[in-house]
């Protein structure tokens, strides 16, 4: 089984980070082991690092050099970028975990959104595509609806963390994802109410019984194997 370690970094780089993954992965590894007649196995994950924000001496790569009595091992640890992610290269590519994340490609230009109708529309245009995007990864099967939420709910948190002193930023994209959480809702609440009656329905008709199994699932618009369990229940 694979192991992936990923962290996120905001600051400038200073060497801290290389130091916490080492240990990271080191008590990842150590809790992961085997002791087999006296001989300890360790297995170190897939480690990557997400920089959210990008400076001048934010490296490309970063490195593990690990001295042993039986030799030394050498590997490198990659550096993902979230400024280097376009919309179409995370949707195409799967990487949604990005998503939350994507408003850092944008901080840089909080003052102009802030003051500009004009761009800030643009930016939430930006987001609502983002949002039809993940309706339709949704409806394909790609993504469950518990995904879909958590994407949305932080991606929220983090523009409200990072536009705090952009009031119109806040309201403007802040406020459509918060939106869009209120609809989740209510779509889950809605498609319950109807399964409820689907479910209602298939139990008046079992309770007829004049119609088959296949016929039931036809009229109330259930699965076989739901109208089954269904008449298990009336029987128990």
């Amino acid at each position: 089984m694979n192991i992936y370690h990923v962290e996120c970094e905001s600051s400038l780089p200073d060497g801290r980070i290389t130091i916490r993954l080492f240990e990271y992965d080191a008590q990842i590894a150590l809790d992961e082991g085997e002791v087999t007649e006296e001989t300890l196995t360790v297995t170190f994950p897939n480690t990557a690092v997400l920089y959210l924000r990008t400076y001048k001496k934010t490296p490309d790569k970063m490195k593990y050099v690990i001295v042993t009595p039986g030799g030394t091992v050498k590997y490198d640890i990659p550096i993902m970028k979230v400024q280097k992610y376009s919309l179409d290269d995370i949707f195409e590519k799967r990487l949604l975990m990005l998503i939350p994340f994507y408003i850092f490609s944008h901080e840089n230009s909080f003052l102009e959104y802030n003051s500009n109708e004009q761009k800030l529309a643009e930016l939430k245009a930006e987001y609502q595509i983002i949002l039809e995007r993940l309706d339709k990864l949704e409806q394909q099967g790609v993504i469950g609806a518990f995904d879909r939420r958590t994407i949305i709910e932080l991606s929220s948190d983090v523009i409200k963390e990072i536009a705090q002193k952009y009031e119109n930023v806040q309201k403007g994209v802040g406020d459509m994802m918060g939106g869009a959480l209120i609809e989740t809702e209510a779509r889950k609440i809605l498609n319950q109410g109807i399964d409820l009656t689907k479910k209602k329905t298939a139990i008046k008709l079992l309770k007829m019984g004049k119609l088959t199994i296949e016929e039931i699932a036809e009229c109330s618009e259930l699965s076989v194997t739901e109208v089954e369990q269904l008449a298990g229940l009336q029987t128990v």
